[in-house]
């Protein structure tokens, strides 16, 4: 068990105690490569996170100079290929679609990137791939990509604050926090508590760190409390945040020179929420596993009592989903069961895991993350039953020229018995690539799907799709556009793409979906766009 020192305003430990937590948590790696089960220790490490205040986000200092830095590529961490030798026929394929589309797009507004302007000045592009990310709250909607961070109104999609770095949030914290602003950032809308989370990693210099800011109400633009989560020297890539009742739940790709396997932990959101000191509880899974999504709670409806966080990630023709149960008072309680396979349709993974994925005017290709499960894990409790949607991209073509790539999506239902796949299918109507997808669900079931699109003979779009609850299982409705592109990424050997895109319900009505990721108006190199759109099903108020 790992324990460390809380402190809060120092930004590091004393070197006694970060000397020992290093090790441990460098032993903790290392006994996960040779644990066959998965796990390395049926115990949870503890660990305690440094806290501090941020009286307004208005108020705080900013440096817009770090907008200003010369471009660069954030460096991709592949994971191992766990689905065999890929070439597994997709078993799942819809390649048609029904002549209903789904529901007609809103207003949309340019998020952040090239050209960006807000009452904080402009927006540069200094890094890439954008990382894209964005919830939508009570009154407003905060996107965040590498870099920076913007808040809009929700009504009028006019931006109010923005464009600033954002370590903004953790100015006069001290430390990495503060003086780092290293991106992978993730924000979610926790809607039981109505606060804001933000969350980006701090990697400079080890040790690093998770920086995670917790709002005071539901302004995105006010106070925060503001933690700091140190991982040693073992480099936590990729995180991924999902709000459940007792915890947020996070996940990491460990590195140190090759991969660690993921990590999963839980924080203290009871104490977070109230500006407490607040400790961690992590799990070490094998080198056997990677990718993993800790599932984020959706709608009104709590998780029935007691119910652990479900996680996900993908083997072949199969997902396996873990339960972490957390355990504040007693953490030699807490426990983390799994995996259980849950069978699936065969599939490949989209380019291998790799880079193919084609674009108008150029021969440069994308990275298409076909390693790993897409963000998010969106959880549902209609009250029937308990919901998991999830998706990833996959190889549909079957030639070596055109190995062209869909969205394959799930929906599996009971999570907190015997899981099941209730439906599921690889949505690629043609032989555009696509991929990059996020999914999520409203509350009388209906699903959205939004991704990237793109070929030789185009430039990368922005589409989306979706399902009535009452449509036929398995089958998506037609493709929608909410923004065609009018670039390709060309030059430098840029081939980022993503890492990811959002897709998230407005807890206002529990009907709208807002959408956000990433395209290019021009051609070029670090001179994306990202663009933000809502819709809804008619049937749904």
């Amino acid at each position: 068990m790992l324990v460390s020192l809380v402190r809060r305003s120092a930004p590091s430990l004393p070197p006694l105690a970060m000397a020992i937590a290093v090790a441990l948590l460098g032993m903790s790696a290392a006994q996960a490569a040779g644990n066959g089960h998965g796990v390395d220790s049926a115990k949870a490490a503890v660990s305690s996170a440094e806290r501090g205040s941020l009286p307004s986000l208005r108020g705080a200092a900013y440096r817009p100079d770090d907008f200003a830095k010369s471009p660069h590529a954030h460096p991709l961490h592949p994971l191992p290929m766990l689905d065999g030798a890929g070439n597994q026929t997709d078993a799942a394929v819809q390649g048609t679609a029904p002549g209903t589309s789904a529901p007609v797009i809103g207003s949309g507004v340019p998020g952040l990137g090239v050209g960006f302007t807000g009452p904080q000045g402009s927006f540069s592009v200094d890094s890439a791939p954008p990382d894209t990310v964005g919830a939508v709250g009570a009154t407003q909607y905060v996107q965040v990509v590498n870099t920076g961070l913007a808040v809009f109104d929700k009504a009028t999609k006019n931006v109010v604050y923005g464009p600033v770095p954002t370590n903004t949030l953790w100015q006069g914290f001290g430390g990495p926090c503060e003086n780092d602003n290293d991106g992978d950032a993730v924000v979610v809308y926790d809607k039981a508590a109505n606060r804001w989370v933000i969350s980006q990693f701090a990697v400079t210099a080890t040790p690093y760190y998770q920086c995670v800011a917790i709002s005071k109400t539901s302004d995105a633009t006010g106070g925060y409390w503001l933690y700091a989560f140190n991982y040693g020297s073992v480099f936590p890539d990729y995180p991924k945040i999902g709000v459940w009742p007792d915890a947020y739940y996070i996940t990491f790709n460990m590195f140190t020179s090759t991969f660690q396997g993921a990590k999963l932990c839980a924080y203290d959101r009871a104490k977070m929420l109230a500006g407490a000191a607040a400790t961690q509880q992590c799990f070490q899974l094998s080198t056997s596993y990677g990718g993993v999504l800790p599932s984020d709670l959706d709608g009104a409806t709590a998780p029935p009592a007691g119910a652990p966080n479900y996680l996900l990630n993908f083997g072949s023709s199969k997902l396996n989903l873990w339960k972490f149960h957390v355990d504040w008072n007693a953490p030699a309680n807490t426990t983390l069961a799994g995996p259980v396979a849950i069978p699936v349709a065969t599939f490949a993974t989209a380019c291998s895991g790799g880079t193919c994925l084609p674009q108008a005017g150029t021969r440069q290709k994308f990275d298409s993350l076909g390693d790993r499960l897409m963000y998010r894990l969106a959880y549902r409790n209609f009250g029937t039953h308990e919901s998991l949607v999830v998706n990833h991209s996959v190889k549909v073509g079957t030639t070596r020229k055109d190995p062209y790539t869909g969205v394959r999506w799930y929906e599996i239902r009971n999570p907190g018995g015997t899981p099941q796949v209730y439906q599921q299918s690889t949505y690629s109507p043609d032989s555009t690539y696509r991929w990059m997808g996020s999914i999520a669900m409203d509350k009388q079931g209906n699903l959205a799907l939004g991704y990237s699109a793109s070929s030789s003979s185009i430039n990368p779009a922005i589409r989306y799709t979706g399902r009535l609850a009452t449509d036929p299982l398995n089958v998506l409705q037609g493709e929608s556009t909410i923004l065609n592109g009018t670039g390709s990424q060309t030059g430098q050997n840029l081939d980022r793409w993503g890492d990811y895109s959002s897709l998230t319900l407005d807890p206002s009505d529990d009907c709208t979906f807002w959408y956000t990721t990433e395209y290019l108006r021009t051609n070029g190199a670090f001179n994306w766009s990202t663009q933000i759109a809502s819709f809804k099903y008619p049937g749904c108020t």
